[in-house]
This record gives C-alpha cells, structure tokens and sequence, in this order.
C-alpha cells in the first residue's frame, strides 16, 4: 500500500532528528562544547527543515482530522440498513434536500410558512429528523428553527473556511452553552505567595487571594435578503445563489470580529482591541530587516508577561508579501522555500504561499494570512498590523452547525416580497490573558509597494 503525503513527512521529520542526535551526541562523546563548522551548518540545516516539516504536518493533521469528523457525520446516516425489498438492500437513505432532490429548501420554507402546504411541510418534517440523527451530539432545543440542509453547508464549505482563518487555525473552540447570552469566568488579579521563612517559628508569607469575573457577552450575527416571490416560485438554484452566500458572509463576519470588533455595539472584542501587548513600527522606509527586531519582541512580551508560548502570526496576504518580497545586500531573497536549502532565511515555507494556514514560518511560528486583518489604520488609513497569539488563550464559542436557522416573513405583502433570515450565536474573548497577543502596528506597515 503507497503511503501517505502525511507518513512520508512525519518519517523525514524522524530522519531529521535522527540526523540532528547524533551529530549533538557525537559531541557530547567528544567533550567538546562547541560545534565545528560543518556541524554547525548541517544543524542549521536541519532545524530549518524540521520546522518546514513542523508546519506540513500541522497542517495536514487538521485536515485530516476535518476528513474523519465528515466521515463519521456521513457515516451516522449510511450505517441505516433497512430490510431487503425485491431482493435489494438499501443501505444509504437519500437525504430530503440534496442537489439532485428535484426539491427546493427555499420553496418549500416559502409554500409551508406563507401558503401552509401539507407536503412542502411533511418534507421539512423529514429534513429535521434527518438533522436529528446526523447531528447526533446536538439536543433538541438546538432545532427550533428550520435546519439548513447539509448540502447547501458543504457546497459553501470551501468559500466560508477561506473566509475564516484566524477563526479556523489560531483560536480555542468551544461549544456556546444552550441557554444564556453572558458567559462568566474568574480571573485571579492577586495571587498568593510563598518566601523563604526567615527563622524557625517566624511568620511565612501570606498574599490574599483575589479575583475579578470576566464576563463574555453571547453576540447574534445575522444576514438576511429580500427575495421576489416570482423568485422563489418560478427561480431555479436559489438555495445555492442566496444561501449558500448567506453563508459564507457569515463566516467571514465571525472571523473579523474575531480579529477587529470593537466590544460595544453588538460586537466582539478582538484581538486587537483586548489589551494586548502594543508594539509600535515607525519608519518611513519599511524594510524586512527592519520588521525583523519588532517580530521577536513581540514573541517575547507574550513569553515575558503571561509566561506562554505564542504559536502563530497572525498578517494581512500583503504583509506576507512583502516578506517574500524582501532581499538582502545582494539581491538574494530573505524568505525562501524550505526546499532551495535556506542559510541565514528570515522565514522558510513551502513554496508558493497558500491563503489561510500559508505553509511558511517565522521564527519558527506558522504564518496565517487573513485578509479580514485591517488595511486602514493609521494617520493615513493605509496601515496593516500583525497579530502574534498564543492560540489556546483565543477562545471562540459556537453554536453547532452554525449558522443552521433560517426563516421566512412576508414583509412587503403589497410587493410580492419575501425576507430571508440566517443568523447564529457566538462569542469570543482574548482577555482571559490579554498579553498572550501582541500587536505591531504603526507607519512601517503601510502598503508595500513591488
């Protein structure tokens, strides 16, 4: 059986280390404290290629482990097995709504709420029972609405995830309680404390403990869109052409009010206005040697202030750009792929950058390229910033299957005018730690020029 992209990366990365042992153990059999210059540079050479191997697995992990959840899902409904019928077995039951149904979603919305059909009512009955098994670890009372069909959210999967990828790649997910539009968590401000005790019998040391409640408020996030009835009735792919871009605005809304809400007016407090650690990159003449001192002190705020270890940069696609742009005195680049044998690279990757979880590192963090990151800040509003995170201190909650409610009003009875609704519940916080994320801003960021 061939292997896998995944076994042959993870078998190099066992190579490497391997390699990377013996050459620290044929020095240490030595007594030698230092390494000689060919060691040295086949050390260099192989910490530059395990960490490119770090990020390939990494990102092919969640990919994997994204397959086997969607086959578990699937699986959930083929594993129904229903007696022989003239000498057939069925062992897949057809979902209600699929792309070769002959059904619209849409329509049967429209003609059960507005005309109250009997059938276009029994096969949303049948739909939501069959989002009743398949979405087996969801309760009830998740369904109060109308579920959207499975088939819309697959075909907007791959538009909805690109539109979300400080979402999907550098936060911690939760689940959203069922109930509850507040979220509260205690933050300790005052520790204890422990000293050395002076002398026998003499007093130890004692810090009252004290704490402050942090309380994440549960935001709605909603679309909606007028629709003709002469849309609905006699329309055809308006499933696909109306949801499924409800959809994938949805997303796109989430991920940057993860990066950029404001906390009031309804929002999220992102990223960037948490408190994080603020790092300032003035110049008029931005240049990647430049950035460079700013990038590791950004890393080691996190690791000096809250004691934990960053694991991803956040950057606008030009940001990156612009590191892949960059060039040393001799016209040679600064970030190369992995694969060209790098010396002295300010970040390596894999080739050509990809959106989201990019396949290049940075001081040995992944790269995540988000276009959701604001290009107007600054003076001039044509600044960008860049987000180092520590990922497990970005707490998302969700709904499951968001956004999965969708609903009908006849809102311009007179215009034969009807008014979709998709909306889901979320909320985020960064402030259990707030300087686990740092943030450079300032007039060296602007837009590069090429």
């Amino acid at each position: 059986m061939s292997k896998s992209y995944i076994d042959v990366a993870l078998e190099r990365r066992d190579v490497v280390k391997t390699e990377m042992d013996a050459i620290l153990e044929a020095v240490a059999a030595e007594s030698r404290t230092d390494l000689t210059t060919e060691e040295t540079t086949k050390v260099d050479a192989l910490v530059i290629e395990a960490r490119a191997l770090d990020a390939k697995i990494e990102k092919f992990t969640i990919q994997a482990v994204a397959d086997e959840k969607s086959a578990e899902m699937r699986a959930s409904v083929a594993a129904v097995i229903t007696p022989r019928v003239g000498g057939a077995t069925i062992t897949r039951e057809v979902r209600t709504y699929n792309p070769e149904a002959g059904v619209s979603f849409v329509k049967d919305v429209f003609n059960a709420q507005v005309r109250g059909d009997y059938s276009a009512q029994e096969r949303l009955a049948r739909h939501t029972r069959e989002e009743a098994i398949e979405r087996r670890d969801v309760d009830t009372s998740n369904f109060a609405g109308l579920v959207v069909p499975q088939y819309l959210v697959e075909l907007a999967a791959p538009f909805s995830r690109a539109g979300r990828p400080t979402a999907d790649f550098a936060t911690a997910k939760h689940t959203l309680p069922p109930s509850g539009m507040s979220l509260e968590i205690s933050r300790m401000t005052t520790g204890t404390s422990t000293a050395v005790q002076a002398t026998e019998n003499s007093a130890v040391s004692e810090t009252d403990a004290d704490d402050t409640l942090l309380s994440i408020p549960v935001r709605t996030i909603a679309g909606q869109q007028d629709l003709s009835r002469q849309a609905i009735e006699r329309g055809t792919g308006i499933d696909t052409f109306v949801v499924a871009d409800l959809i994938r605005s949805y997303h796109s809304t989430v991920d940057a009010q993860v990066l950029n809400g404001s906390g009031s007016s309804g929002q999220f407090t992102g990223i960037r206005n948490a408190g994080g650690n603020a790092i300032t990159f003035t110049t008029a003449s931005p240049t990647v040697k430049l950035l460079y001192p700013k990038l590791a002190d950004a890393i080691q705020k996190i690791q000096s202030n809250v004691f934990e270890t960053p694991t991803h940069w956040i950057m606008h696609p030009r940001r990156l750009a612009f590191l892949l742009a960059g060039v040393d005195g001799s016209d040679r680049p600064l970030v190369v792929p992995s694969a060209a044998g790098p010396v002295n690279a300010v970040a390596t990757g894999a080739g050509v950058s990809t959106y989201g979880n990019s396949g290049y590192s940075l001081m040995g963090l992944p790269i995540i390229t988000d276009a959701n990151v604001g290009t107007a800040y600054g003076a001039g509003t044509n600044q960008d910033e860049i987000y180092c995170v520590a990922a497990p201190e970005m707490h998302l909650w969700e709904q499951p299957g968001s956004p999965f409610a969708l609903s009908f009003d006849a809102t311009g009875a007179s215009t034969l005018t009807i008014k979709s609704v998709v909306y889901g519940f979320g909320a985020f916080s960064a402030q259990r730690y707030p300087l686990a994320a740092s943030i450079i801003s300032g007039t060296g960021l602007v837009a590069p020029s090429f």
